[in-house]
């Protein structure tokens, strides 16, 4: 009887186990393949692109809405909205002048060279090939935003759409996007008092409850606010489903005027707390122009009131996007530094700078203690700042221990994807298959979402990584095999 019993329970026990024991097998193999891809003088670049695009990512947490979009389908808005392109200068006209030159989108893509003027004004095609009008990477990177600012947030429905199939055709499971210019209003005698504060912060909080105070009571600024909110709702349905998920962080830009800048900020932080898919607040704009720079100290005093009014609002804050040269030196020494002990940020996109800040090693460590992760965006670092390889500091962050997660940023700008973001980061900095496999899975853990979200995101990708490497052992066993020809046949 006993004879009997065991060899019922040993098939029942072999079954229970050999489940984990293949998906252990496979994970094991998947690790030696991708090995043998980043080791050597030379990454195996072709084979380690098809591994990434089938590599599950979790999330992309840094990305811009806007930036995401090809100039390619920008163009098919400018007919769709009636407007014209100027065939000199690429720029949009959103009514059709009788002057000469201004032609539809179509009469653009059937002059080649037209065409491929305007690709190269509208992103960075060519740049890098000295095949385009080159003025400095940066300029050429922010200024791409001007020419198709008139159709960018005219059909954010389709746009939507377009990322949301890109990314699962990458396996990427979940965007937090840089969506939508939060609104703002002037207010001269604002700005007069600000001046009027200087550095005072005790001053400068005071003015600031003010203001919010007059910002609440303001019907214009409610509008906004409910405009803002209603967009959202409007645009984003149906974009979330069983694979996929989409986020939206308002944002806020650093160039405009302090008034401007402050009431966008207060604006932004009411959306987030009035619309659920708006997770998080942002600022954007190039760190390194002139107001920006003036005023990086008072915004970080904006986001600290704001901190304190709406304590669960959660911010992320381009920061440290700056290189040797771009500033004076000085002015590489504060921003990470303010954007975390001041606003309270919690990510901080970019971080290019951090070997230059004040007491950068206190810095690192407290960037490490409060679990605060880096948005790494290679192309656009590499593109915007010349930074790239050694000079990059993810490998100063690897070091110390700093969270860091890979993003796209730009995409439709810098024309890339997720997947190569993560082939440069791996063939540039030959990490394990467990360092790539953990930053897909934090890219989840640091996204900005409610606990239970973030679960059922994991458990998705449990099961995309899961079916990953058992196609990937597959693949091997399949090449070990020798392959039978026609030839061989006869």
């Amino acid at each position: 009887m006993r004879k009997i019993l065991s060899s019922l329970l040993i098939p029942l026990v072999t079954s229970a186990i050999a489940p984990a024991a293949h998906a252990a097998n496979n994970e094991t193999t998947t690790r030696r393949h991708f090995a043998s891809l980043v080791s050597g003088a030379e990454p195996k670049l072709a084979e380690l692109s098809l591994f990434m695009t089938l590599m599950p990512k979790g999330g992309d947490l840094h990305h811009h809405y806007s930036g995401a979009i090809y100039a390619e389908q920008y163009l098919e808005w400018v007919d769709k909205q009636g407007y014209c392109v100027d065939k000199a200068t690429s720029k949009i006209q959103t009514h059709r002048p009788d002057a000469k030159g201004c032609v539809s989108a179509q009469d653009v893509i059937a002059d080649e060279q037209a065409y491929r003027g305007l690709l190269q004004r509208w992103s960075s095609k060519d740049f890098s090939n000295h095949g385009a009008v080159t003025p400095p990477p940066d300029q050429q990177f922010f200024d791409t935003f001007l020419y198709f600012d008139d159709v960018a947030s005219t059909n954010t429905r389709e746009g939507l759409r377009t990322l949301k199939q890109r990314a699962i055709a990458e396996n990427l499971g979940y965007i937090e996007t840089i969506f939508e210019l939060a609104p703002g209003l002037p207010d001269a005698g604002f700005e007069r008092d600000l001046a009027a504060a200087g550095t005072d912060s005790a001053k400068l909080q005071a003015l600031m409850a003010a203001q919010l105070a007059k910002l609440d009571a303001d019907a214009q600024f409610n509008k906004g606010v409910q405009d803002y909110v209603a967009n959202v709702q409007t645009n984003s349905e149906g974009i979330d489903d069983a694979d996929f998920t989409m986020r939206y962080q308002a944002y806020v830009l650093r160039a405009l005027s302090p008034a401007l800048v402050f009431s966008q900020i207060a604006s932004a932080y009411k959306v987030a707390t009035l619309n659920p898919k708006v997770v998080a607040v942002n600022l954007v704009g190039a760190e390194n122009s002139n107001v920006s720079m003036r005023d990086y100290s008072l915004h970080m005093q904006m986001f600290k009131a704001m901190k304190a009014r709406y304590p669960d609002v959660k911010l992320a804050l381009h920061a440290g996007e700056l290189a040797l040269g771009m500033v004076p030196p000085e002015g590489l020494k504060f921003h990470i530094t303010e954007a975390v002990g001041v606003a309270g940020a919690q990510r901080i996109g970019h971080g290019i700078d951090i070997s230059h800040e004040r007491d950068a090693l206190r810095l690192i460590q407290t960037l490490r203690e409060r679990d605060i992760p880096i948005e790494v965006n290679l192309t656009s670092n590499e593109f915007i700042l010349g930074v790239k390889g050694a000079a990059h500091p993810v490998e100063l962050y690897r070091k110390h221990g700093v969270p860091f997660i890979i993003s796209t940023d730009d995409s439709g700008v810098t024309r890339h994807t997720l997947s190569n973001e993560y082939v440069l980061f791996a063939s540039r900095y030959k990490p394990t298959y467990t360092e790539v496999k953990k930053l897909s899975y934090d890219s989840l853990r640091y996204a900005f979402l409610p606990e239970a979200d973030k679960q059922r995101l994991k458990k998705q990708l449990d099961t995309r990584f899961a079916k990953f490497e058992a196609d990937i052992a597959a693949s091997e066993a399949r090449a070990l095999k020798p392959v039978r020809t026609a030839r061989d046949v006869q």
